[in-house]
């Protein structure tokens, strides 16, 4: 692009959100070192002594991009962003220059990214070119890094992550659900170690608690409720506790959930709090994913727990962040309190000490 400017081209690079948009135009200036005839700070514009353009824009609104020319353009994360963005601006001011343009992306399952990809690997689609390289191919990035994170994540998450794989079910998240979930419920074993989780609601929400065996990493215990008192919940909780007696109980600490997991240690419960955020509740997620392809768990054959599990996904952020939710009218608050459970599992139990 750098090149292209110098020549006198119009050239645009176009990034999904705001935030990476600074961030490329940071690395403009810095390459460019001053070396310019104008820079417009609030439109990301840069105007090059020969009379060629770089501009950084985002994709967030796409209607902003329309009526410009342009020789050159580049969709930095292309397939995370709406299609109209190609064919509703870029495509079209393409054409008043006959430009050219680079849409590069991690694969966001089979979308238009995908479809455009494929349209380079056609030997009759003259004007198109395809090119895939994974994570392995960066010479910056050791080998080993590449192996740990294989290691850490679900397959598919690595086959699209760092395989760079178009991969079709991207947006669900746990598998082998019938292949795990095969436990039944049954009593508390003698000399058994038991750790577990809690997912607290009220009202349309359930308030829901599971707890594992932590040597045969088996879930023995899945109960939900809800449009009951705290109290009456509280109540419950402490049952559940002197039967199973658990090391300890690892619970969602939101605004719901604080006042209650005080309430309990105050009881003399080993609840302790676990900080749900956009950074925590993906490896919270992602372990119990893993463990469940691997088959190094076993589940309760439930069928709400069945059907949450198969409603959960995933949707990849722009940012390169992830957002895990249930689907549409779906509850997911087994899901949590198995996740939360398996943590404390992961854990060693209550055999560790908190902060």
């Amino acid at each position: 692009m750098l090149d292209a400017a110098r020549q006198g081209q119009f050239c645009w690079w176009i990034s999904p959100t705001y935030g990476m948009a600074d961030e490329v135009w940071r690395s403009f200036k810095d390459s460019l070192n001053g070396l310019w005839a104008e820079k417009d700070e609030t439109r990301h514009r840069l105007i090059l002594p020969g009379g060629g353009v770089i501009a950084v824009r985002s994709a967030h609104e796409p209607d902003t991009l329309r009526g410009v020319g342009l020789n050159l353009a580049v969709l930095d994360e292309a397939a995370f962003m709406p299609e109209e963005v190609w064919t509703g601006a870029i495509r079209p001011a393409l054409s008043d220059r006959l430009g050219r343009a680079l849409l590069m992306s991690t694969p966001n399952g089979h979308n238009w990214f995908h479809r455009l990809y494929h349209l380079g690997l056609d030997p009759l689609q003259g004007e198109w070119a395809s090119f895939h390289y994974a994570t392995r191919d960066n010479p910056l990035i050791p080998p080993g890094e590449v192996e740990a994170a294989r290691e850490e994540m679900p397959e598919r998450w690595f086959r699209q992550e760092y395989e760079a794989e178009f991969v079709e079910d991207s947006g669900a998240v746990f598998r082998n659900i019938n292949a795990v979930c095969t436990a039944r419920a049954g009593a508390p074993r003698a000399g058994a170690r038991y750790v577990g989780g809690i997912d607290f609601g009220r009202s349309q929400d359930y308030t829901a608690v599971a707890v594992f065996d932590v040597e045969r990493r088996t879930l023995v215990v899945l109960d939900r409720f809800r449009q009951v008192s705290w109290q009456q919940q509280r109540d419950r909780l402490k049952a559940l506790c002197e039967r199973w007696k658990p090391e300890i109980l690892w619970a969602e600490a939101n605004s719901i959930g604080s006042v209650n997991i005080e309430a309990l240690q105050r009881e003399g419960l080993p609840v302790r709090p676990f900080n749900t955020t956009a950074q925590s509740k993906g490896p919270l997620i992602e372990a119990l994913a893993l463990a469940m392809e691997r088959g190094d768990v076993t589940l309760l054959d439930d069928p709400v727990l069945k059907g949450e599990l198969s409603a959960y996904t995933l949707e990849r952020l722009p940012s390169g962040l992830y957002r895990y939710e249930a689907a549409q009218g779906s509850h997911d608050d087994c899901v949590i309190a198995v996740a939360l459970a398996w943590h404390g599992v992961k854990r060693g139990g209550g055999a560790v000490s908190f902060a």
